[in-house]
């Protein structure tokens, strides 16, 4: 038995009682019941002690600000099976806040590669879609912006459906490199004022191009993040990664089953066996228990994998 103040309660209990649902599927041996203030667990008592350490953490997760959904209730219940730490330690770390949404990371997975981002100064954030991998880097960049730890960000990407061609497109550079950039303009103006965003880019203190305009520069006390990174060829990868100045930092990401680039030689598959061994860099793998887009994403991902698989086998 659990008693719950108000607040904590309807954030624990969800819309229709959804959150709550999805801690029954987590324990289908327990027959768990919320009236008022109060939620009861029956069942075998080692059982309904587990439940019981998941409801608090639920509790302190909401206490802590966070929005309790069904995705906080799998992960809470992940990070309770597979470690000591606590779910607040996980879950309720803040990276960047506007208009009261604060970007977190949802999973053990995500907390690893925040922390690794910390530590290193390359980091390489490698994953299937729905992971984070861009997102998270995003608001890293922009909190360290904020704090003055760098003087810009830039972001950066292959424009592998043009060739990196450019200048055979119709219209105007803006014109040309909008559709393969739109996805890092949509994560800035989510996470920064939307109307302070065309004065930093105008400014340069954020930057948003083609991965071709990367080369022969020198990049200085910048946060630079490589999205896309599997559509490098090897050349532009180690292009890309000799571009590290005084004072940056780097995150590349990107997921190498997924791979667009002509040929079929992905820099970012090469580089993880260049590198592997090479002080301050760092590989996140990021899998389908981290996807936080819609739980079909992850069936979906697992799916593919299993197809991929079987074909293999054959």
């Amino acid at each position: 038995m659990v008693d719950i103040d108000d607040v904590a309660m309807i954030r624990v209990l969800g819309v229709h009682d959804r959150v709550l649902g999805e801690v029954e599927k987590q324990f289908p041996d327990l027959n768990i019941h919320a009236r008022g203030n109060r939620i009861t667990i029956d069942g075998p008592p080692d059982r309904a002690d587990e439940a019981l350490r998941l409801l608090e953490q639920l509790v302190e997760l909401a206490k802590s600000g966070v929005d309790i959904d069904t995705t906080e209730v799998a992960q809470t219940a992940r990070i309770q099976q597979e470690t000591s730490a606590d779910a607040t330690d996980v879950l309720a770390q803040p990276i960047v806040s506007r208009h009261g949404r604060t970007v977190r990371p949802k999973t053990l997975g995500q907390k690893n590669y925040v922390d690794a981002i910390d530590r290193h100064t390359i980091v390489f954030g490698i994953g299937p879609a729905g992971t984070g991998k861009t997102y998270l880097a995003m608001a890293k960049a922009v909190a360290a912006l904020e704090r003055k730890d760098v003087d810009r960000i830039i972001l950066t990407r292959p424009a592998v459906e043009a060739g990196e061609r450019l200048g055979f497109l119709p219209g105007t550079l803006s014109e040309k490199i909008d559709p393969y950039l739109r996805p890092l303009f949509d994560a800035l103006h989510e996470m920064m004022n939307p109307d302070l965003v065309p004065k930093l880019l105008a400014s340069g203190t954020v930057e948003v191009a083609p991965l071709a305009y990367m080369r022969g520069r020198t990049l200085n006390n910048s946060f630079i993040i490589l999205d896309e990174a599997q559509n490098t060829t090897p050349e532009q990868m180690k292009m890309f990664l000799t571009r590290l100045g005084f004072g940056s930092r780097m995150v590349v990401t990107g997921d190498v089953t997924q791979v667009d680039v002509p040929g079929g030689q992905s820099g970012l598959s090469q580089v993880v066996n260049i590198l592997a061994d090479v002080d301050d860099i760092h590989f996140e793998r990021l899998g389908p228990r981290d996807i936080v887009r819609h739980s079909l994403v992850s069936n979906i991902v697992d799916a593919y994998a299993a197809h991929e698989h079987h074909k293999g086998a054959k």
